[in-house]
């Protein structure tokens, strides 16, 4: 089992940052520091080094942090074995699942809930970041699991196909474009709001418009935006053209406070993925959530 002054020693390496460890510990700096002094007090040896307001791994730091990331997959395998011969063997377990931001606000909430009223055991961390970013919190060893737009793909990741969504032109109500049909050709005049770099929405239009001869620097961009919920609510107060998921705004759609604008000849779609490090496709903690995560879904997908 490793030890409690080591999880904690892994939540600052992680992070990086005193500050926000002793927030998603919940334990005071004060108390955070003494323990990490404790262990640099039993190694005999500096395992930070500070720079003013930051701090960063010594050597020493880093081969313990390392060391540490396998000890705990050697800790959950062993776990998950001896659940396999004794189901009364229930240890407390946290599963770190990182996904894009469309997933995290309307996707996971319904299996979430299901799926911790099955495992009551069972600790979530949910991490929610752009695709871009989640790819990197996993190949980080910062999450188990994550849950991403088609994106370029990652030599040392799985992909396993989850779910498809349709993303549409839409504006508010307000706006003079709601009731136009636009052709791609119209697009470099049409006032734009869209996501940041490295969000899995604006990947896949800019694919799509590509493929239609549209590049995004064609575009008139008033303003990107970090975040679908930032980038809706954006679009509800002003009245240019934004690319949003189907599933955020089927509210908004059906009372009518955003309206589709068609767009002749084009289509986007993206199709979510449940991915992996490679060397981790059989960790039966994350293989049964993403079937659970399946079987949520499957009747209407």
């Amino acid at each position: 089992m490793l030890s409690f002054r080591h999880e904690l020693f892994m939540e600052v390496a992680r992070l990086l940052s005193f500050t926000k460890a002793s927030q998603t510990l919940f334990i005071s700096q004060s108390a955070l520091s003494k323990h990490v002094k404790t262990l640099e007090f039993f190694y005999k040896i500096a395992l930070f080094e500070r720079h003013g307001n930051t701090i960063s791994l010594t050597r020493a730091g880093q081969i313990l942090y390392g060391k540490l990331l396998e000890a705990g997959a050697l800790q959950n395998e062993l776990h998950q074995e001896l659940q396999l011969v004794n189901e009364n063997f229930q240890p407390p377990t946290t599963l770190a699942i990182g996904a894009s931001t469309t997933i995290t606000l309307y996707v996971l909430p319904p299996v979430l809930s299901a799926y911790l009223r099955k495992h009551p055991a069972i600790q979530i961390n949910v991490l929610n970041r752009n695709s871009d970013n989640i790819q990197k919190a996993l190949l980080e060893h910062e999450i188990d699991v994550g849950i991403v737009e088609s994106l370029t793909r990652v030599t040392t990741l799985t992909y396993v196909p989850f779910m498809t969504d349709e993303v549409l032109a839409v504006c508010s109500r307000k706006s003079p474009l709601r009731e136009r049909t636009l052709t791609v050709q119209d697009l470099p005049a049409i006032p734009l709001a869209l996501r940041e770099s490295g969000s899995g929405t604006l990947a896949v239009v800019e694919k799509a418009l590509g493929r239609k001869g549209i590049r995004l620097s064609d575009l008139r961009i008033l303003i990107r935006l970090g975040g679908t919920e930032a980038l809706k609510n954006f679009v509800l107060a002003d009245t240019c053209l934004a690319f949003m998921p189907k599933r955020a705004i089927v509210r908004e759609l059906a009372v009518g406070d955003l309206v589709e604008v068609p767009i002749r000849d084009l289509t986007v779609q993206r199709t979510f993925h449940f991915i992996q490090r490679k060397g981790t496709e059989n960790n039966r903690l994350v293989n049964e959530f993403i079937r659970f995560t399946q079987r949520h879904y499957s009747p209407v997908e």
